[in-house]
């Protein structure tokens, strides 16, 4: 028996005991895209620790994206397809791939691996129980309007469904795809739906994992951050291009009641876990105050 490497264990799970206790009935909301749902090791990764944060007691929702995927099948099916400021312009025959993908192939895999890891996964997209209400997002290019197709806005979360779901034991993995009153489906963007599905649940943590460390000030690591701070590093252009409308979900997250945000690599395998259940963490937290 290697006796140093079995009391480090033991210091690690000394050094989450109050973590896991503190967290022991919370609600967790985390945003699972990039290349951690890509390469295999991450992705394996990911769903152990999701297994374990149920396990310990956490409520978890999993909010998913799927560009490289749906990508993959519009080319496939020779449908093509267009980015105006990040979002992808969708046409009535794309969202009918983009749905294909998200909530159907996308959605499923990973809540069998949740549940071949003994998980207790169940997969929904917005149009279940028509939990999240959308309308059609029209985006500003200069004077102009352009229209995005149907490309959505989240208009209302309804938390009953999930809720209920959430009591019963569940990981809840939800597909971006919302609904209007007229039956038409929406995509949405993944890193909003996930900001407002924290919001709405009042979740006590929302993990946003991303294909970087977290938030720089130059050189210099940000470890710590409150919305105001966000303000002031957009305004000064340290904080610029893909990495505006993150935080800026980040800080609806905040205003619509979620108590901690985290900015964390999901590309570094079990970094939920240290971000989570270690003295320092490993991403950028933001939340209302620093104290």
């Amino acid at each position: 028996m290697d006796l140093t490497r079995a009391k480090q264990k033991a210091a690690t799970l000394i050094e989450a005991l109050p973590y896991i206790k503190r967290f022991r009935g919370k609600t967790v909301v985390v945003k699972y895209g990039g290349n951690a749902m890509v390469d295999q090791k991450s992705k394996e990764a990911v769903v152990m620790d999701l297994v374990l944060m149920r396990f310990v007691g956490m409520r978890v929702v999993v909010v998913h994206g799927g560009g490289p995927e749906i990508a993959s099948y519009l080319d496939k099916m020779q449908i093509k397809s267009e980015f105006v400021n990040g979002l992808r312009k969708t046409t009535r025959q794309a969202m009918d791939v983009v749905e294909m993908v998200l909530s159907g192939k996308v959605n499923k895999e990973i809540v069998a691996g949740l549940n071949f890891h003994g998980g207790s996964a169940i997969g929904l997209s917005g149009k279940d129980d028509s939990f999240i209400r959308a309308k059609k997002k029209l985006m500003k290019s200069g004077d102009e309007v352009v229209d995005l197709g149907f490309v959505g806005e989240i208009t209302q979360v309804k938390t009953k469904t999930l809720e209920n779901l959430l009591d019963d034991g569940f990981v809840v993995v939800v597909a971006p795809v919302g609904v209007d009153e007229q039956q038409n489906t929406y995509n949405i963007n993944a890193d909003t739906a996930a900001a407002e599905v924290a919001a709405a649940l009042k979740a006590d943590k929302f993990l946003l994992l991303t294909d970087i460390e977290g938030v720089y000030n130059g050189d210099e690591f940000v470890s710590r951050l409150t919305p105001t701070m966000i303000d002031q590093m957009i305004a000064s252009g340290v904080i610029s291009g893909g990495m505006i409308p993150k935080v800026e979900c980040c800080k609806r997250a905040i205003a619509g009641g979620v108590k901690q945000v985290h900015i964390i690599d999901g590309r570094l395998e079990h970094s939920m876990l240290l971000e989570i259940f270690t003295d320092n963490g490993i991403g950028t937290m933001i939340r209302e105050d620093l104290g």
